[in-house]
């Protein structure tokens, strides 16, 4: 049984062989999306058991799909197919460097589809750790119930909900999403908001204030990300007392591809918290991985196994 369980919509992935407009690309490379699939796989390769939960459907490109992500390790018993409902489908441009364009096919995918009687208690009865996104409760409302449900069958195993708000405004308005997403973060213990997504939330970016909030809803752990430079960390522990801080970036001399190096932060993060590191090196651990997945182009193509991971940790404290 896996230790951590995260659940979400994977779609099929065609990258752009060519750097012109999609409207002229003849050539296309397959692979796979999801932010959900993706923190799966990167917590696979660093040795953890992990369980991925979704639907696909009833076709070659949502056998494909499964097939990959169970081949890097993940449990996928808890994934069904859908006879009459498509495997969502991501078009990429290719960039030379930095955010590529990405076009989605996501409406009525069978994921878009999944409701609550598809989530089985036993499954979470020995985890650890639930992880879930912001993306997934935004393609439907029975999505959103099934995201609400995981979090109740979660606690009432006494597992920590791990929440990234991944905000994606192709799917809904600020507005829609607040409402949604802050219902979700008073129900997490550990909160992971880029500074943009914390403007959303709560109308501020202010690192204190930041902090303050989220711990008074109910988060012990509180990790905002500030993009290259590093991520802000603050853990309330039972008794009251609150440790906080700020972990640097790694420097990358060339960025290559930037989707993707968020789920490799969460990634990291999650890593340390299944380990009872301290939540700086957990932190830390984000960064690092964060860093070494814009090296490279791909969403997990980056994420490091273990040994990689660790050899490039003292590689820089021995450079520091």
């Amino acid at each position: 049984m896996p230790d951590l369980i995260t659940l979400g919509e994977s779609m099929v992935m065609m990258v752009a062989d060519q750097t012109d407009s999609l409207q002229f690309v003849t050539n296309y490379t397959r692979k796979i999306a999801g932010a959900e699939s993706n923190v799966a796989i990167g917590l696979a390769r660093l040795g953890h058991h992990v369980g991925w939960i979704s639907a696909l459907g009833e076709d070659p490109f949502g056998r494909y799909i499964r097939n990959t992500i169970r081949g890097e390790g993940v449990d996928t018993s808890q994934v069904v197919f859908a006879e009459d409902d498509p495997t969502g489908l991501l078009v990429k441009e290719l960039n030379q460097a930095g955010d590529p364009r990405v076009y989605y096919y996501r409406k009525n995918s069978a994921a878009s589809k999944m409701t609550a009687a598809l989530l089985s208690d036993d499954y979470f009865e020995s985890a650890k750790v639930l992880h879930i996104t912001g993306i997934f409760p935004a393609l439907s409302e029975s999505c959103c119930t099934t995201v609400l449900q995981a979090i109740e069958m979660a606690k009432a195993h006494g597992m920590i909900v791990s929440f990234d708000p991944n905000f994606r405004p192709q799917l809904w308005s600020e507005a829609e999403a607040r409402k949604t997403l802050l219902r979700i973060a008073e129900r997490s213990d550990l909160i992971l908001p880029g500074i943009a997504e914390a403007r959303i939330l709560i109308g501020t970016s202010d690192w204190n204030t930041v902090a303050e909030f989220f711990h008074s809803i109910g988060n012990q752990y509180v990790v905002m990300k500030n993009g290259p430079d590093g991520a802000y960390f603050s853990h309330r522990f039972p008794d009251g007392t609150i440790e906080t801080g700020y972990q640097q970036g790694f420097p990358v001399k060339v960025v290559v591809d930037t989707v993707g190096a968020g789920d490799g932060f969460a990634v990291g993060v999650l890593s340390g918290l299944l380990e009872e590191l301290p939540l700086q090196e957990c932190v830390r651990r984000g960064t690092a991985i964060g860093s070494m997945a814009v090296r490279v182009r791909g969403d997990v193509e980056g994420y490091p196994d273990r040994r990689r991971l660790l050899g490039f940790l003292q590689e820089n404290v021995q450079q520091a």
